[in-house]
């Protein structure tokens, strides 16, 4: 049984999409996960990647493409009142659950739902304190130790190579964004394309448009 570190944030929607249709796109398949917080955010900086609020025009079209997707596979979601926003208070109350910086499905379910269905703020407080209530925390969220654990986490996925979320990784390979779910499940059903050529040959022919021409 090959082992997924599904790397997230709860402020991407299309790591929500993924969550949710997580078990039916891999449905059939022997598989384990591993769900893994970090900060969106920290990805965007340290690859130097504009955050896509900052491009009006694709914000917008997130908007409409997260509400289709969810339409088109039938995944309940609706936009917070406010996105983005600032996802340090779930990410800490997801952590505070965990005792090695991953955390249960049931914890990552309760907070995407609390995020991504209702329509609500997504950290009014009195949402927030409800949605601690309903947690099994073992550590304070606001503690050293989650803050910790966060920025480990986090760290640790800029060194396995994830610029985004929702990244899956099998075997030191890297699966980015809602889309590669039909990839993810071919790999873990073995498909020999991932033994010939192709995945190593495409970074390398995309290293050589990078070079500098004459």
């Amino acid at each position: 049984m090959k082992q997924i570190t599904f790397y997230l944030d709860f402020i991407s929607p299309y790591a929500c999409l993924a969550f949710e249709h997580l078990p039916r796109a891999l449905e059939g398949v022997s598989y384990g996960v591993h769900y893994r917080p970090l900060l969106l955010g920290a990805l965007f900086k340290h690859h130097d990647n504009t955050p896509p609020p900052q491009v009006p025009s694709k914000h917008q079209w997130i908007g409409r493409h997260v509400l289709w997707l969810g339409h088109t596979h039938g995944i309940p979601i609706e936009m917070p009142a406010s996105h983005p926003y600032n996802p340090l208070p779930h990410l800490r109350l997801a952590l505070a659950t965990s005792h090695d910086g991953d955390i249960s499905r049931d914890v990552a379910e309760t907070i995407f739902r609390a995020v991504w269905r209702g329509g609500g703020e997504a950290i009014d407080p009195q949402r927030l304190a409800t949605l601690e209530q309903r947690l099994p925390c073992v550590h304070e969220a606001n503690g050293d130790a989650v803050k910790a654990q966060l920025k480990a986490n986090t760290d640790a996925a800029i060194a396995a190579g994830v610029f985004g979320v929702p990244t899956f990784e099998v075997e030191g390979r890297l699966f980015w964004g809602f889309d590669s779910l039909p990839m993810l499940r071919a790999c873990l059903e073995g498909d020999a394309w991932f033994s010939g050529p192709d995945w190593d040959a495409a970074p390398r022919r995309l290293a050589a448009l990078r070079r500098p021409i004459d």
